[in-house]
């Protein structure tokens, strides 16, 4: 699945430090100033899943192995685009190439800052987060009524685009009273026409708050929006520790996961993606494919040869898997079902796809 988040925002809101700590390694240019990141940086990081070593524990005992087999995690694409200010959509600062790349993502993360400090210089001098959210959300709606009238203005009065007409003129109407192209309510036909369009603001939004230490455990809402807290400082800090010290100190901040964690899960979420699994000597592995993918299509993800020639599916659900220890006891006692080209695929399946060679 090649689908991306992009990380955006007001400049000096922490994005690239949270970046960073995705990562686990300084790879952008991190400086306190705006456009100190001019290329978006992109990288590929992988979904915590416990299941995995779960399931090569299974694997090692079942095969009688001497070690574990390798762990493949599922992965997510994070891109690092550099900092939106206002007039962006007219092209201030280096608004017209943000914006293109924000065009290129499939879900956006925004960032805003909800934490003080004197030393991080605010773009709009002061830290606000419902005018750093509305300023943001200005300018990708403004992006997308200028490319929206443009496209309008391309179809004229041809008689073959009058849907895709109706749906634009829709989109524009709503988007003028400042709602975003996510928010207005399309018809399954209008969304179809209007597919092709790269809309900004009509992709899934995550919206981030950069909190101080103090505000990690308090639910947030940014003018009465749900917002996801995550303190990009304290995660860079336990990017740099040990595992056992990463514990340690989640432990002492009263915390079970890192935030990090919990946000690459949501991302992996609202992408609309899911995981289904295999266990075997040479690997244990977590598959991306879309939610509501059927099983031909989900053995296609493995190699592009096993969708035409797909037979069957052995499934059994992660849980079972693990409860009766693995393939040889599930097998012996009938509980892995033989699943054909309709069965739609659930998250934490575990599968062998049979194939014509």
């Amino acid at each position: 699945m090649n689908l991306s988040v992009g990380i955006v925002g007001l400049p000096n809101v922490g994005k690239s430090t949270l970046f960073n700590a995705l990562l686990k390694r300084q790879t952008a240019f991190v400086a306190n100033y705006p456009f100190a990141t001019i290329e978006p940086n992109i990288g590929v990081v992988p979904v915590p899943d416990p299941r995995l070593r779960k399931l090569a524990e299974i694997t090692k005992a079942e095969v009688k192995m001497d070690k574990l087999p390798p762990e493949v995690p599922a992965t997510v694409k994070f891109v690092d685009i550099a900092g939106i200010v206002k007039g962006a959509s007219e092209g201030e600062g280096l608004g017209n190439k943000f914006l293109s790349h924000i065009r290129e993502v499939d879900v956006i993360c925004h960032v805003v800052r909800y934490f003080t400090d004197g030393d991080v210089v605010h773009v709009a001098g002061s830290v606000e987060p419902k005018r750093d959210r509305e300023i943001i959300n200005s300018e990708l709606i403004l992006a997308d009524l200028e490319s929206l009238k443009r496209a309008k203005d391309k179809m004229g009065r041809d008689p073959a685009g009058q849907k895709k007409v109706q749906a634009m003129e829709k989109l524009i109407t709503e988007m003028n009273k400042g709602i975003l192209a996510k928010d207005v309510v399309l018809s399954d036909e209008e969304k179809a026409e209007v597919k092709d369009l790269q809309i900004l603001t009509i992709e899934p939004m995550i919206y981030v708050a950069n909190v101080s230490e103090g505000d990690l455990k308090k639910d947030i809402t940014i003018d009465g929006h749900a917002v996801f807290p995550i303190s990009a400082k304290i995660e860079s800090e336990l990017s740099s520790l040990s595992d056992d010290d990463q514990k340690t100190y989640l432990k002492e901040l009263g915390m079970e996961e890192s935030g990090l964690d919990r946000l690459i899960k949501l991302a992996y979420k609202t992408l609309g993606l899911i995981s289904f699994l295999t266990a075997g000597e040479k690997e244990v592995r977590a598959w991306t494919i879309r939610g509501g993918m059927s099983a031909p299509e989900a053995a296609g993800v493995i190699h592009t040869d096993f969708e035409k020639g797909f037979i069957k599916a052995d499934v059994i659900s992660f849980d079972e898997f693990v409860s009766l220890g693995g393939w040889g006891k599930a097998r012996e006692i009938g509980k892995v079902r033989m699943e054909g080209r309709e069965y739609v695929m659930q998250d934490g399946d575990v599968v062998e796809f049979k194939v014509n060679a």
